[in-house]
């Protein structure tokens, strides 16, 4: 399966889907991850993910939007997913959710679903201090090894460490998989919201 990971800006996907993508990654899934507004010190965290991850640096493109900004330029981020829409072809898009508030998150959303809605699956993947609601409406079980290396992809990030962002925590991460796996009877999961679902 080809699948495209979303991410406004470099962090985004490790914390909100890094257990799945591990799996994903796994199972040999086609991976394409591309950077909507990149950030110099976050790149460089991010690639040490991708590199850790066996994923070549063509598979992890970068747009280059400016933070909270993205909105200003949206026609052009129409463009570029469509552009990918058209070379990659995708069975499934992943990216944030349209219920989150912030700015670039929810305007990438908005063109996600503008780009992508008649020919894949579309998903939205969880970051709960973003949300005042998140409707669950798929749950991926997954094994603890998955969530170890979702750890092991958001310690690289250590800039966020050095502000005490407190969903970087091993506490957090963790916690929300476990109560997400609570919910489906098993030990761990990650929870998204469907946009489409295409079989």
């Amino acid at each position: 399966m080809k699948i495209l990971l979303l991410a406004p800006h470099a962090d985004d996907i490790e914390l909100g889907c890094g257990a799945t993508v591990a799996k994903f990654i796994e199972e040999r899934h086609d991976i394409l991850w591309v950077i909507i507004a990149p950030v110099e010190t976050l790149n460089a965290e991010h690639m040490s993910v991708t590199i850790e991850l066996g994923l070549e640096k063509s598979k992890c493109p970068y747009f280059h939007f400016d933070v909270r900004h993205i909105y200003e330029r949206r026609q052009e981020l129409l463009e570029n997913l469509f552009a990918i829409k058209s070379s990659f072809s995708p069975d499934m898009v992943i990216g944030p959710s349209l219920n989150d508030l912030h700015q670039d998150h929810r305007t990438v959303a908005e063109e996600m679903v503008r780009a992508f809605k008649n020919n894949c699956s579309v998903i939205c993947y969880e970051l709960p201090w973003n949300h005042i609601s998140f409707d669950v409406q798929l749950l991926v079980r997954l094994e603890k090894r998955h969530i170890e290396k979702k750890l092991q992809m958001v310690r690289k990030f250590k800039s966020q460490f050095s502000i005490r962002s407190s969903y970087f925590s091993e506490e957090f991460v963790r916690g929300l998989s476990a109560v997400r796996g609570m919910q489906l009877g098993a030990e761990c999961a990650e929870a998204f919201e469907i946009v489409r679902w295409v079989i």
